[in-house]
């Protein structure tokens, strides 16, 4: 298909489909989890690996994506990875027990893996730097962060009106359709020259220290973060990551060019995006747990719960490319960090006896306003100053930094968080009732989203340090606003 006789609008439309159902599925099971947890009569220690398994696959395999979607043609690996997320999906749905739910996941995590950098890479090869593209990414990154808090409303509504197995069978339909959409609209790209074939050697090396690594820092929770099992794989991780470092700087046909870091807007973007996702994986999970652990809420009411932070972030997205116009992308991404940051220092006094109005919704929307303002500016910082050729390979490190940051940071926060809860209940000095048990894991909260703030405040100072307004120039700051609403 000839790419110029495609609106670039309609594609954006098609791969912001993919990118809203992939984004979708990393929060929706959260407010199933009870619900599967007796249905497929998971242990405590194991339910964590419905998300993990997920996360696991889906952070490990990104950079192969990415790099895979310029080598062998971006639509035609987005159609792969849209394909294999839908068969996962099926197959989640139809689990009849732990071990195949768990195997489904993975392989989910794994089609998403191919489909966000091969999408995000079509994205920036459909649009011309400038105005269009600054448009184009606003409304995804738009889709990257709002998908996130419809998946915990849309979890809690097919989980009450259905059962758990409809946050799976869901996408199904929406993965056909999205398949003949793309067939239709999305026009094929890649490298054109390919004579250096396909680096094996360092897909093969950076894949496992990253699956290694992630595996290593979700497990450290149950297996202690200093126990020779943990130090083991991290050792192995670095290992593995170091041989691929070693291997792409002697190679003529790198799977990954290492000298793209030399910008300094790469660089900046993708390690704020690390903390930054660290701080939003926070937020969903620990105020998920706060709604139905200690306010009581159903699944259905902790869904609907979360309907006003997609509201919020709509609205800071917005807001956002109105701001970049006046004041630069630079500095809307350093206001959006900090606002966010406050939103998390409020939810880290929220106390036991809380109201939702009174107590959680007010941080709740000062966080979703402040991550839609810092969104769209990472992600056009991220997406600025690249070739073509590069356009997968700089699409993956950003989705890497985002899966990554929101591994490590989630199973940061979740060892401080129990370790807390843990220590307080111990020095207790009689029997455990209700109330001292509600208040000992709420004081884990607290901490959680006090490191979670803290997240937040170093994404901005490494932003601040690292990324001139120079590195920045590029970017068209006179971008159409209405095509956000649109």
């Amino acid at each position: 298909m000839n790419p110029r006789r495609v609106n670039p609008w309609v594609v954006l439309v098609v791969v912001g489909l993919a990118q809203f159902m992939v984004i979708l599925d990393a929060t929706i099971v959260n407010v199933a989890l009870p619900s599967i947890q007796r249905g497929l009569h998971f242990s405590p220690e194991s339910l964590q690996w419905i998300v993990n398994a997920y996360t696991l696959a889906f952070g490990g395999f990104l950079m192969l994506g990415g790099r895979a979607a310029d080598l062998i043609g971006r639509r035609r690996l987005f159609l792969i990875g849209i394909f294999l997320f839908s068969a996962a999906s099926l197959m989640n749905g139809l689990a009849g027990s732990a071990g195949i739910l768990v195997a489904g996941r993975a392989l989910q995590g794994l089609g998403g893996a191919l489909v966000s950098p091969a999408a995000l890479s079509v994205l920036t090869t459909t649009f011309a730097e400038g105005r269009e593209r600054t448009a184009a990414l606003g409304v995804w990154s738009a889709i990257a962060v709002g998908g996130g808090a419809i998946g915990l409303l849309l979890g809690g509504v097919l989980t009450s009106a259905f059962s758990w197995q409809w946050v799976f069978f869901v996408n199904v339909p929406v993965g056909v359709i999205t398949i003949l959409l793309a067939l239709r609209f999305v026009p094929e790209s890649r490298v054109e020259d390919r004579s250096g074939g396909v680096d094996i050697v360092g897909a093969v090396s950076i894949t496992a220290g990253l699956v290694v690594l992630v595996y290593a820092l979700v497990n450290a929770q149950s297996a202690g973060w200093v126990s020779l099992t943990t130090l083991g794989l991290v050792a192995i991780a670095v290992a593995l990551l170091a041989a691929f470092v070693t291997l792409e700087l002697r190679l003529r046909h790198p799977l990954i060019r290492l000298g793209i870091f030399r910008m300094r807007s790469i660089t900046g973007s993708n390690l704020s995006m690390l903390l930054v996702a660290g701080g939003m994986f926070a937020l969903f999970y620990f105020a998920s747990i706060y709604v139905q652990e200690v306010l009581g809420y159903s699944a259905l009411r902790a869904g609907l719960a979360f309907l006003p932070v997609t509201a919020g972030i709509i609205v800071g997205a917005g807001l956002s490319q109105q701001l970049i116009r006046r004041i630069g992308v630079r500095a809307v991404g350093l206001i959006g960090m900090s606002i966010a940051a406050v939103g998390l220092l409020l939810l880290s006094r929220i106390p036991v006896a809380g109201t939702y109005l009174g107590d959680l919704l007010p941080g709740l929307m000062i966080m979703a306003v402040g991550m839609g303002l810092t969104f769209v500016p990472i992600t056009l910082i991220a997406t600025t100053n690249v070739e073509e050729h590069d356009a997968g390979l700089a699409s993956g490190l950003l989705n890497t930094s985002q899966q990554l940051g929101g591994a490590i940071g989630l199973a940061v926060l979740s060892t401080l968080a129990a370790n807390t809860t843990a220590n307080n209940l111990a020095g207790l000095g009689h029997a455990v009732t209700p109330l001292a048990g509600l208040t000992a894991l709420v004081d884990g909260f607290h901490v959680a989203f006090l490191v979670g703030a803290f997240l937040f405040v170093g994404a901005a100072i490494v932003l601040a340090v690292t990324v001139r307004r120079a590195d920045v120039a590029k970017i068209d700051t006179e971008a159409a606003v209405p095509a956000l609403a649109a």
